[in-house]
């Protein structure tokens, strides 16, 4: 179903920022909407959005605010409460109630949305993230992102530098995806397609700062959720399941064999069953 062409939107976040999204299917097929993980693009999901839509799904994708085609906050603020404040803004105006899948950043997020607005949400998928992850991952997530401020000279330069970060997989012969994920600036050279001001967020509103709060989330959740865990992962541990396992006793994980913390990208056809399974409750 890869020939099925999303329709683009934009549609007014949190303090009006505006927020990018792509949209496959019917308004009356039930609502799946995918929020991709820090550093990465609606376009990570391209694959599974449109699959969904081919098995009778409104897949939706969002570029999260300072991602992507959305806006940058004008002053800085990419807190995970501010992205929640878009997400609830953009299901407002999706009119549905939704499956929220959301990876790493978005999962975080989306497990707020949950609990903030239990109306707006039907189920939960979260994509290799847990309320406990594992602080070598995070940072090492974090050193990839802040890499490179200078840019890069060509795409083959920034597909190498991305081998580097993601050993378990095969480097692509074509580095035309890319142009999905990082912007050209006037002097020719290519810079990664998020603001670098994300990396001023104060500690106490860092993912790894709000344990508690995130915990407490958790613990209300009463939605069907489904975790899905790379198995090569090294942000989510066995020990970080079995704690989100305690706070959502009806919690349902599927492993994915060949997948690290980029699960969606390194399986996606396994990803893409699980979430299909999830939401049509087979």
């Amino acid at each position: 179903m890869s020939d099925i062409v999303p329709t683009g939107r934009r549609i007014e976040g949190a303090a009006g920022v505006q927020i990018v999204l792509d949209e496959w299917g019917r308004p009356e097929d039930p609502l799946v909407l995918f929020l991709h993980g820090g550093g990465q693009t609606r376009h990570s999901w391209k694959r599974a959005g449109s699959q969904l839509a081919g098995a009778g799904m409104r897949s939706v994708t969002v570029d999260l605010r300072g991602h992507g085609d959305s806006d940058w906050s004008p002053d800085g603020d990419y807190s995970l409460h501010s992205i929640r404040d878009d997400i609830v803004a953009v299901l407002s105006a999706l009119g549905g109630k939704a499956t929220l899948v959301g990876a790493s950043l978005g999962g975080l997020t989306a497990l707020l949305v949950a609990d903030t607005r239990p109306d707006l949400v039907t189920r939960l998928v979260l994509v290799d993230v847990v309320t406990r992850i594992e602080q070598s991952g995070s940072e090492r997530i974090r050193d990839f992102m802040q890499s490179a401020p200078e840019g890069f000279a060509s795409l083959d330069e920034a597909a190498d530098r991305i081998a580097v970060y993601l050993p378990h997989r095969t480097r692509p012969r074509s580095t035309q995806g890319l142009r999905k994920n990082l912007r050209q600036h006037e002097d020719g050279r290519w810079h990664w397609h998020w603001d670098p001001a994300m990396f001023r967020t104060p500690p106490d509103l860092n993912p790894l700062g709000m344990a508690a709060e995130l915990d407490a989330a958790a613990r209300r959740l009463r939605v069907p959720t489904l975790l899905l865990q790379g198995a090569l992962s090294d942000v989510v541990s066995d020990e970080g399941v079995d704690h989100f396992r305690g706070l959502v006793p009806h919690l349902k994980v599927v492993r994915l064999d060949g997948a690290a913390h980029t699960a969606a990208a390194d399986d996606n056809d396994a990803f893409a069953r699980a979430v299909q399974d999830f939401v049509l409750d087979r």
